[in-house]
């Protein structure tokens, strides 16, 4: 619960490098969401090189703190995988949730900017990346150290509870 309730959505970066164990400790967290069926119809993309950082501000229009990170990966959806059509994109979300709280336990700091259902995010961040056409992207994650510290949020709205029905 702690990791749940105190990760935040982190956009500034010391150049602190992120580890290889580190990377590897988010996809592992990030394969192990649950999938429709077990498909596990997930990709993703990890991107270290600096040039290409850089660059991904002008293909994504809130991504500018990818300049100043060390890391960034897109979760993507290989509908070639599916079993279950149109579940990719749940899927994909469970993962990039999963790899947000694992680079929060590993002292990280990393943001989700939305790539679907944005057609010319899709369109750019495919390009960018040399997508085969079967691969959606949904999310780009910026991580890194972070040099800003963001306090927990209490976001509990007992409002939007609804109990057997719905209740206005």
């Amino acid at each position: 619960m702690e990791a749940i309730l105190t990760r935040r959505s982190i956009r500034r970066y010391s150049d602190k490098p992120v580890s290889a164990e580190q990377v590897e400790t988010m996809l592992r967290a990030a394969m192990a969401a649950p999938s429709a069926g077990n498909q596990q119809s997930w990709e993703f993309v990890v991107i270290k090189d600096r040039a290409m950082l850089d660059a991904i501000p002008t293909i994504h229009p809130h991504a500018q703190m990818a300049g100043d990170a060390p890391l960034a990966m897109v979760v993507c959806g290989n509908v070639e995988r599916e079993k279950h059509t149109g579940f990719w994109m749940q899927d994909c979300a469970a993962a990039t949730q999963n790899l947000l709280l694992a680079a929060h336990a590993c002292g990280l700091g990393a943001v989700w900017c939305g790539v679907y259902p944005r057609a010319e995010r899709q369109k750019a961040v495919s390009a960018f990346l040399s997508l085969p056409e079967k691969v959606v992207p949904l999310a780009l994650v910026v991580v890194g150290h972070p040099a800003e510290e963001r306090p927990p949020v209490d976001r509990f709205d007992p409002s939007r509870i609804h109990r057997d029905r719905w209740t206005p």
